[in-house]
């Protein structure tokens, strides 16, 4: 056979393959009519030389399916319950913010939930200038002046207003959490204020994927927009 004749019958193969496929996709029932059929039909084992039916075939396709949308079905589960978690510790979070009294309750409370309902057990708040008046400085909250050079690496990120993951220079790092910046592998940098920023809150964890560039941030921009809110009242 000549290689053009070759090419011609396979031309033709395909074409009869597609047509049968067709066929036996617009009548599915066509074994049903054709039993006789089914006993001359052998398959590969997906998992060995050894052949099986047509039918064992079936089963274990729609096994596979199975198990997939099983896996699925748990994926989607789990992020359900995610969310179901998340949404209650934001919940906790408002109300632990609505109930402060007072700026400096506000600060206490914003510490104690980040440290027992999200399990942040190295975050900072920092404050800008006249934002931090009446309160008094410590572990947690840290008071600069806008023009203060430690705030130099940050520029961008205020100006942005949005809140930003990952990891930063090991300056910034220490002057944010201090004696514990060595424990601080990732962190989530969230600025308070909107446009006219009146501070920063630092989230630091001690898993270097915990905090990363791709990740959602919606969340994070609720929450400042609680705490701004808290603080300025």
């Amino acid at each position: 056979m000549s290689t053009r004749e070759a090419a011609r019958s396979s031309t033709v193969n395909e074409a009869d393959e597609t047509a049968i496929g067709n066929y036996l996709r617009s009548n599915p029932d066509f074994f049903v009519r054709n039993e006789a059929l089914l006993a001359h039909l052998r398959l590969p084992h997906a998992r060995g030389s050894a052949a099986v039916s047509l039918v064992e075939r079936q089963v274990e396709l729609l096994r596979e399916k199975t198990q997939g949308l099983e896996s699925r079905l748990a994926e989607l589960i789990g992020i359900a319950r995610a969310n179901d978690e998340l949404a209650a510790k934001i919940h906790r979070f408002t109300r632990r913010l609505l109930a402060a009294r007072t700026r400096g309750d506000a600060v206490d409370q914003l510490e104690a939930s980040l440290r027992e309902d999200f399990e942040a057990y190295h975050s900072t708040l920092v404050l800008f200038g006249d934002a931090a008046a009446g309160l008094a400085p410590g572990r947690f909250l840290v008071s600069v002046e806008r023009g203060d050079p430690r705030l130099t690496g940050f520029e961008t990120l205020l100006a942005s207003g949005k809140p930003r993951c990952g990891q930063v220079r090991d300056t910034q790092r220490e002057f944010l959490f201090g004696t514990e910046s060595a424990a601080v592998a990732s962190l989530a940098l969230v600025p308070l204020g909107g446009s006219t920023p009146t501070g920063l809150l630092a989230i630091g964890s001690p898993e270097r994927d915990r905090f990363h560039p791709g990740m959602a941030t919606e969340f994070l921009t609720r929450m400042a927009e609680l705490i701004s809110d808290a603080l300025s009242r």
